[in-house]
C-alpha cells in the first residue's frame, strides 16, 4: 500500500520547517524554498523542451544542486536536525561559470538587450532566469530580517540566473533561430 500524500497538519495555514519547527505557510522562509521549488519545476520544462543531451545533463545536474538548496532553506537552526543534508560548495558556483564560459565561446556578440523568445526552450529558460532571481530576492530579503541564509546560497542563485540567461541564448543559436533585439522607441 501506498503512503498517502495529505497528511492534514498544514490545513490551518502552518507547516514545519526541517527539525520541526513550525511556521506560517506565508513566513519568507517557505516563500523561499517554494519558489526554488518553482524554478526547479521550470528548469523541468526547459529539459523538456530542449532536445540535446549536454543541455539535459547540465540542467538535472542543476535540479539536483536546487534539492540541496531548498534543503537548506527549509532549515532552521532553531532546532537540531538530525538527519545530514547535502551541502552546496563553491565548486557548484565554479561549474555554473564554467558551463556559461562554454556556451559563450559558440555565440554571437551580443550587440543590444534581447526579447525573450524565437524558441520554446529558450523562451521557458527566460522565465526561469526570472523565477531565479525572485528566488535570490527573496534570499536577501530573509537576510535583511535576520533569517539565516549562506553566502553560497545567494552567490549560486546570482550565478545560476547569468546561466540561464546565457543558455537561453544559447538554446536559440544551436536551433538556428535568431534573437530578437530590443530597439528603443526614440
Amino acid at each position: 500500500m501506498s503512503f498517502k500524500i495529505y497528511t492534514k497538519t498544514g490545513d490551518k495555514g502552518q507547516t514545519s520547517l526541517i527539525g520541526g519547527t513550525r511556521v506560517s505557510k506565508s513566513h519568507i522562509r517557505i516563500e523561499s524554498y517554494g519558489t526554488v521549488d518553482e524554478l526547479n519545476s521550470h528548469l523541468g520544462l526547459v529539459n523538456d523542451l530542449t532536445n540535446n543531451e549536454t543541455i539535459n545533463n547540465w540542467l538535472r545536474e542543476i535540479q539536483d544542486r536546487l534539492f540541496t538548496l531548498g534543503a537548506e532553506l527549509a532549515t532552521t537552526s532553531a532546532k537540531e536536525v538530525k538527519l545530514k543534508l547535502p551541502d552546496l560548495y563553491q565548486s557548484d558556483i565554479d561549474w555554473l561559470e564554467n558551463r556559461i564560459d562554454e556556451m559563450n565561446e559558440q555565440l554571437p556578440e551580443m550587440r543590444s538587450f534581447i526579447l525573450p523568445g524565437g524558441h520554446q526552450g529558450a523562451s521557458s529558460c527566460h522565465v526561469a532566469r526570472c523565477v531565479c532571481r525572485r528566488a535570490e530576492r527573496l534570499c536577501v530579503h530573509m537576510r535583511e530580517l535576520d533569517e539565516e541564509v549562506s553566502d553560497v546560497i545567494v552567490q549560486y542563485l546570482n550565478r545560476l540566473s547569468d546561466f540561464l540567461f546565457v543558455l537561453a541564448r544559447y538554446i536559440t543559436h544551436i536551433n538556428g533561430k535568431e534573437e530578437i533585439p530590443w530597439h528603443a522607441r526614440i
